[in-house]
């Protein structure tokens, strides 16, 4: 099926916080750093609460309105939202949230989220934090330009991260 890239609307809330959710029960379990379902759900099943979506609905409404500071794209697969990305332009471009579910990677979708983000970001800086074990994430941004800066943090004590920038001079695989 083919995937279409849109800005989201209000209501696309209701799908993009349980989407977070289901992606990082797809992405995240790894025994060797302690992280299974139940920490999962206990760090991220906010998102997919009430509260959680008003939140997205929140974030979708004022990128809406400040378009320039805030960047938001849903993938749809027909109806239903396999995936989106997010950032925001303040000092540098923070890039993050992205997710796309298992079955919508590997279809070129990524890259060309990651070249509508780029084209917002300009020539900024940008900057993410990714998860050390997730390999082919760090493997698709490498394409696009980042490189690891050697910072590590543990989120909420526990997820192994490192950051990535890249440099307003930076190019990658634009394609």
């Amino acid at each position: 099926m083919t995937h279409v890239i849109e800005s989201p609307r209000a209501d696309d809330a209701a799908s993009m916080g349980p989407l977070q959710l289901r992606v990082w029960l797809q992405t995240y379990p790894c025994a060797d750093a302690e992280i299974d379902e139940i920490w999962i759900r206990e760090q991220r099943g906010f998102s997919a609460t009430t509260e959680g979506i008003a939140q997205w609905r929140e974030f979708i409404q004022a990128a809406g309105r400040q378009p320039d500071l805030l960047f938001c794209r849903v993938v749809r697969s027909g109806r239903d939202i396999v995936g989106f990305l997010c950032g925001r332009q303040d000092e540098v471009v923070t890039l993050g949230p992205m997710y796309l579910l298992d079955g919508a990677q590997g279809r070129g979708t990524g890259g060309r989220l990651m070249d509508e983000f780029l084209t917002w970001a300009g020539n900024a800086p940008i900057r993410l934090w990714v998860t050390d074990y997730n390999e082919r994430a760090i493997r698709f941004y490498q394409r696009y330009g980042f490189k690891a800066t050697g910072e590590r943090e543990l989120w909420r004590g526990k997820l192994p991260n490192i950051r990535m920038i890249r440099d307003a001079t930076s190019s990658g695989n634009l394609s």
